[in-house]
């Protein structure tokens, strides 16, 4: 099944291997099948990828989200303001993660062996335990470079990387959160002509919030660049989706966005509605495929989407699921 999930080809190999993995993870996570109970829905009742129930994202943060007895490998945990509760990962095959990453990677962008990855993240390499680093870590390994690597405060050398690999006509990604990718621009204006930028979103409490068309522009100036790339992730996902302008995302073909109705957490809408972003994650093997995020989101006709915004607490409906 895990070799099937990342050989999938078409619509109709998604949907046979989501309804296996839903009836694997209602079997064998004992959270999700807790979930399923109190909504009355068994396999039985599940015929389509809309049937099937997604647990809201917040049980990362309560309960040990597993479906394999396993001996866990890495746990990621997300960022959080101090004091606040952070969720936690558990992966009980950390190769599945690193297929997942490498695949969806070369599925976007082609061999990485092809690119110098420079990675603009400070936020996270000041805490333990951030799913991101450990994929941009691998994937700089991956580029058998030595140019490659993190940046944490060091922005003068990193520009001077920059320009320097720019005059090589060498491929280059440079992936970093928000804030450090305008503290960067605001040191040194640049033109170049072979570097993606990928950001992350984040500001993280250290500039104001940006929308994100705002966001690219002043990126794009800085960058002397058309297109401002991006990721979608989260500790909760072994999946990445990314977008290659404008705040379209594209997920590999393992990975689906549905949106549910921000009325009735139980109704998946029709596309082009804006509602709260469900996501299918098959590298999700070992823990849970079918999440409930607290993105506000859109689905378009050619499987793409975009990210809105967010729930704000005082907006989520549906918060009898969250009784167990």
């Amino acid at each position: 099944m895990q070799n099937a999930i990342f050989n999938i080809k078409n619509e109709q190999d998604f949907t046979k291997i989501t309804l296996e993995v839903f009836k694997h993870q209602f079997k064998n996570n004992r959270v999700y099948r807790s979930f399923c109970d109190l909504l009355y829905i068994h396999p039985a009742d599940v015929k389509a990828i809309e049937d099937i129930p997604f647990l809201p994202i917040q049980f990362f943060k309560s309960r040990k989200v597993i479906s394999s007895l396993q001996e866990i490998d890495e746990i990621f945990t997300s960022s959080g303001t101090t004091g606040s509760i952070t969720s936690k990962h558990y992966v009980s095959d950390i190769n599945l993660y690193k297929k997942s990453y490498l695949k969806g990677f070369a599925h976007f962008y082609g061999n990485i062996e092809n690119y110098v990855v420079l990675a603009l993240l400070p936020n996270y390499l000041e805490r333990k335990g951030s799913s991101l680093v450990f994929m941009v870590d691998d994937l700089i390994n991956k580029t058998k470079n030595d140019e490659s690597g993190f940046y944490l405060n060091n922005l003068d050398e990193l520009a001077t990387k920059l320009i320097n690999l720019n005059k090589k006509e060498q491929k280059v990604l440079l992936i970093g959160v928000s804030f450090a990718l305008l503290d960067l621009i605001e040191k040194q204006k640049f033109r170049l002509n072979n570097t993606i930028i990928m950001e992350t979103g984040g500001m993280k409490g250290r500039r104001k919030e940006l929308v994100r068309e705002e966001l690219h522009q002043l990126l794009q100036k800085g960058f002397g660049v058309t297109e401002i790339h991006s990721e979608y992730g989260m500790t909760e996902l072994l999946s990445q989706a990314y977008s290659k302008g404008n705040g379209i995302f594209k997920t590999p073909p393992w990975m689906k966005i549905l949106t549910r109705d921000t009325e009735d957490a139980l109704s998946i809408q029709q596309t082009g509605k804006t509602g709260g972003i469900n996501v299918i994650d098959l590298a999700n093997y070992n823990s849970c495929s079918f999440i409930a995020t607290q993105d506000l989101g859109k689905v378009h006709e050619n499987d793409t989407f975009e990210i809105i915004g967010r729930f704000d607490n005082a907006d989520i409906r549906g918060c009898n699921l969250m009784v167990l």
